[in-house]
């Protein structure tokens, strides 16, 4: 069993994670297992590119194999807000996960409905400067007013999947594991077979 690193200490994620990869032989490690404290410039123009330096900053601290993600929700109505910026969308100091979400709110008060939205994730799984694949991910639905379900975190109590009849934090974990946005980042790596029958 091989161990990988993630770049993030957030519980919730590494949850997710584990679950989604639970048939790979591989151990997920977290930074602060290792005591390892990092929180590298977020500066980069797209989720691959935020990813791909969090992996990086991580790999060279650890030595390990590392897996870094960047997410974010995208708005129809807002041009894509809140994008790259989804963790520090609230102007609030210390803004919690449901701040964030009521800030989104007020930000389409005015706006026709229905309130089109999309999660995306890319991962990174940087093995070493040599072998670093990608894969992104991505679930389609709509923002709601009212605050359904509590499996979940971020925006997931208002995003709307019409296909499921539920919002993203009224999936059971198995479900979730199966059609959100992380899934489909981290279920398939091109190299990932290959790696962990070290035949690259």
């Amino acid at each position: 069993m091989k161990e990988i690193l993630l770049a993030s200490n957030n519980d919730h994620k590494f949850q997710e994670i584990s679950a989604i990869l639970v048939n790979q032989p591989v151990k997920l490690i977290k930074p602060c297992d290792l005591g390892v404290i990092l929180n590298p410039p977020e500066n980069g123009s797209s989720y691959f590119e935020n990813a791909l330096i969090k992996a990086r900053a991580f790999y060279e601290v650890s030595g390990l194999p590392v897996l870094a993600d960047d997410s974010g929700l995208e708005v129809e109505a807002l041009g894509g807000e809140p994008g790259l910026h989804s963790h520090r969308y609230s102007p609030k100091p210390g803004a919690s996960d449901h701040d964030r979400c009521l800030y989104l709110l007020s930000r389409l008060g005015d706006k026709p409905k229905p309130w089109l939205a999309a999660f995306h994730c890319h991962a990174v799984l940087y093995v070493h400067p040599d072998l670093v694949g990608d894969n992104h991910g991505s679930i389609a639905g709509e923002i709601i007013v009212e605050f359904h379900g509590s499996n979940g975190f971020g925006y997931d109590p208002i995003f709307w999947i019409p296909q499921e009849g539920k919002t993203m934090a009224e999936l059971d974990s198995n479900r979730k594991n199966q059609i959100s946005h992380r899934a489909g980042a981290f279920s398939s790596f091109k190299f990932l077979d290959r790696w962990l029958s070290d035949k690259v």
